[in-house]
């Protein structure tokens, strides 16, 4: 039988040829047995192109990538395995499959092929069904490699969308974390017998706390900590709103205020104020968000404090000995129930006095081990930092806090307000 047996005289459908292998390239140094197999690859519908070594093959390889490689093992100077070596290093955009002709037969000898790259092996003589099968089992690998590559390639393009939507979307957030921070721009302020200070930090680019004040007269100031529930965006437009209902600036839109003849304006009870926020939240608020909150009306004239508590963690005062005390009624957060009432509670604070009003992400923070920091964490945080006053004591607290829980970026946003009643002399 000759070289490739019977081949030349089989015809096979064209119709049944493969879809991804095209161009295929055949290599052998004896001119004869590549006319006959192009021949015949040609009749089959596939673009034929021969080498009669494996440096020609290779510069062919090089500027004609093929889809499908059959080389003779045997030939003078490069060899088949040397050439597969070889063509396994040119850089391709696809996988290019690898047929070894040969009449080796040892196990030894077909584990070399497959160690220089080969994908298959056909015996000679050839049999045309079995080259036939072992085109298509080729085409099917190439088919699911290309698919793959596409898939790949659309993932990858998908990917870059992705990355330039979130790039946007970071720099929108990163203005959005300005703009938030923006109100809260009175970080500090003396008001001569007495200093408030305040701390906004969020532990996404935004947040749902919210801590602020505003006059109300001279000698009397409005105090409020929010805290809405989740994070990010949704909770953030919810503070934005929330700070317009308290403003600073803009006593006529306060609802804490009212209005009191010859343009002064006077505070309402605080308990009053949150149930008004409750009933606004509810009737002409479209949202499942909900919101703990503190009120505080502080006379600096006479350091009388009116407070209410709405789900909002129990503030502290320091007194002038260092002792603490927990204050507050604890009550329903804003936004829960219409018929929610809010009670109120009246102290006094002395020179050298303070009170710390915080959010919850300060005493629920945990350590590495889980366990909170609590109340009684926070208390001995505060008798550490007695001695420390204004900014400078909210950011020690933020670094004991890192301290504590092994990171500075904390799982939920952390905001207070210090008070503080200067000493006397």
């Amino acid at each position: 039988m000759g070289y490739l047996g019977n081949l030349a005289e089989v015809d096979i459908d064209i119709g049944s040829q493969p879809q991804v292998i095209r161009r295929v390239l055949v290599v052998d140094d004896s001119r004869l047995q590549r006319r006959i197999v192009s021949m015949v690859l040609t009749r089959w519908g596939f673009d034929v192109t021969e080498a009669d070594d494996g440096a020609e093959a290779l510069a062919i390889c090089r500027s004609h990538p093929p889809d499908l490689v059959i080389s003779d093992w045997v030939m003078p100077g490069m060899d088949g395995l040397e050439f597969c070596r070889a063509f396994r290093d040119l850089p391709r955009d696809s996988y290019g499959y690898f047929i070894l002709l040969t009449s080796k037969s040892e196990k030894d000898d077909i584990a070399c092929g497959l160690d220089a790259g080969a994908d298959d092996f056909l015996t000679k003589p050839v049999n045309p069904s079995e080259l036939r099968a072992r085109i298509a089992a080729g085409d099917r690998i190439l088919r699911m490699e290309r698919e793959l590559t596409e898939k790949n390639r659309l993932i990858a393009s998908t990917l870059d969308e992705l990355q330039k939507l979130y790039d946007s979307l970071d720099s929108d957030l990163i203005e959005a974390r300005k703009l938030q921070q923006s109100l809260v721009s009175d970080r500090y302020r003396d008001f001569g017998v007495a200093d408030v200070s305040l701390l906004l930090r969020s532990s996404g680019h935004v947040g749902g706390d919210l801590v602020g004040m505003f006059p109300v007269s001279d000698n009397r100031i409005g105090l409020y900590a929010i805290d809405v529930s989740g994070h990010g965006i949704s909770s953030a437009l919810m503070t934005a709103r929330l700070a317009g209902y308290l403003s600073a600036v803009a006593p006529e839109q306060n609802l804490a205020l009212f209005h009191a003849g010859a343009g002064q304006y006077r505070m309402r009870p605080p308990a009053e104020t949150i149930a008004a926020l409750n009933k606004l939240i509810l009737d002409e608020m479209d949202t499942e968000l909900y919101f703990t909150m503190i009120l505080a009306d502080v006379d600096l004239a006479r350091g009388k404090v009116v407070l209410a508590q709405a789900g909002h963690p129990h503030p502290a005062i320091q007194r002038a000995d260092g002792s603490i005390e927990w204050i507050g009624e604890g009550g329903l957060p804003v936004g829960l129930l219409p018929a929610a009432t809010f009670e109120q509670v009246r102290f006094d604070l002395g020179p050298g006095e303070r009170l710390l009003i915080h959010s919850d992400g300060i005493v629920e923070c945990a350590d590495k081990a889980g366990s909170l920091l609590d109340h009684e964490g926070l208390s001995a945080m505060l008798s550490d930092l007695r001695d420390i006053r204004g900014p400078a004591c909210l950011e020690a607290l933020i670094w004991i806090l890192s301290e504590y829980s092994g990171t500075s970026d904390f799982g939920d946003d952390v905001s207070a307000i210090l008070l503080e009643f200067k000493p006397d002399g």
